[in-house]
Formats: C-alpha cells, structure tokens, sequence
C-alpha cells in the first residue's frame, strides 16, 4: 500500500470526466449566482467521494472468493446464471451485493481464474434492489473459470439511478482475485453465482468490503453461515 493512499483517496480514472464537467458547471453557475454556485461546489464534491477507488487488501489463499463490491449483501438464494453464460439452467446459489450511492462502486474480481465469457446485455433500469432487476435490468455478465473445471459467475447490474456499466475485461484474460474490473455508476447490484462446491461464508445483511470481505472458500467444510441482527 501506498503510503499517500492512506491520505488521499485515488480516484477512479472513469471519474475525471464527469468531475471535471460538475466543476465548469459550477464555474458557470457562480457567474449567475453564487448559491447556485455552491451547491454545484457540494455537488463537485460528492461527484470526487463517488468515483474514489482506495487500496485494498485481499486475501491471498487458493480457493476464496471476495466480494466483487462494497455494499450489503441483499439476498442469498438459488438462481441460474445469465443464459448468456453458458453455464447450463440448474440453479446456483447467488449472493447478491447491493450498492447505493454512498458505496465505492468499483468492482473487483471475486477470483482468479480465466474469463471464459464476458457478455453486455441492454436492459431495463429497475430498483437494483428487486429480485427481477438480476433478469430485467442491463447487465454485464462475467464467467470465471477455475483450475480443476470450476466456474463461477457475477453479474454487474444497473440500477435506477445507474446507467453506465464499465467493465475491462475480455474473453481469454487471466485474471487475479481483488484486482479491479472496471465500475457502476451511480447505484447498482453485483451478483455472485458460486460453484456447487462452495457454501456462503456470508449472511443476509452483513457489510461487504469489495476485494477484501471473503464471502465463500472452496475448502470450507462448514454449513452456510447464518447471521443475526445485534
């Protein structure tokens, strides 16, 4: 770790752009009045707090999974995986990640492996956090396949507010647990489609640090973890 990144945040370079665009907007607003250009000033501000991509550290050990993205995890049930896959129609279980506007939104890989498939879907820009959003909604669908034929899915999903998905992976990259991905903007949903051989180390409602937060291990030996509001 860097040691200014414990000072200043990095920001993610999709970001500059749009900050960029908030501050001449602001600029222009001083010029016609100056509450106006206040409140495009605060709104400069959170446009640099959404788009910070701070260091993470992930674990290193063969076989855990991490949380492609911060956020509370919003359900855990059985459901296929994107068609578009190719992964077959037998449900998988699937942890769902939801981010609203105050989370880091960019998102990292759950675990290394090889991309076997990386397929953008236009949809829909339902509340990320319905059930339907996981078919409905745009969506970039990723499958990661694993030494010793595993495979595991996630899915970058749009939300009300969201409407960009940014992803820089490509079929055929070997890829690393925790680096990043690319991002959502502006409010989204990341899904998780484990392999059969992996419990959930995670619970309904627990906090999720992306790259970091280990949500399953294929060596657990444990049953799926049950949680309790304190």
């Amino acid at each position: 770790m860097k040691a200014m990144d414990t000072v200043l945040t990095p920001i993610h370079r999709a970001g500059w752009p749009f900050i960029a665009s908030f501050a001449v907007a602001s600029l222009i607003l001083f010029a016609v009045w100056g509450p106006l250009g206040w409140l495009g000033l605060l709104a400069t501000a959170w446009c640099v707090y959404f788009f910070r991509d701070p260091t993470r550290v992930t674990p290193l050990r063969d076989g855990l999974v991490v949380s492609p993205a911060d956020g509370v995890v919003q359900m855990i049930e059985m459901a296929a995986p994107p068609p578009e896959l190719e992964m077959g129609p037998e449900p998988r279980l699937r942890i769902s990640v939801f981010l609203n506007v105050f989370n880091v939104h960019v998102n990292r890989v759950p675990i290394g492996g090889r991309v076997g498939k990386c397929v953008y879907r236009p949809g829909r820009f339902l509340n990320a956090a319905l059930d339907k959003a996981s078919e409905d909604n745009e969506r970039q669908a990723i499958r990661i396949d694993m030494e010793g034929g595993r495979s595991l899915a996630m899915t970058q999903i749009a939300g009300l507010v969201a409407r960009r998905i940014v992803c820089t992976l490509r079929e055929g990259d070997t890829v690393e647990t925790g680096v990043r991905l690319g991002l959502i903007r502006f409010g989204s949903r990341c899904d998780v489609y484990l392999d059969d051989s992996m419990v959930p180390l995670v619970a309904v409602g627990m906090h999720m640090i992306g790259g970091e937060t280990v949500i399953a291990d294929v060596a657990a030996t444990e049953a799926a973890r049950r949680g309790a509001v304190r």
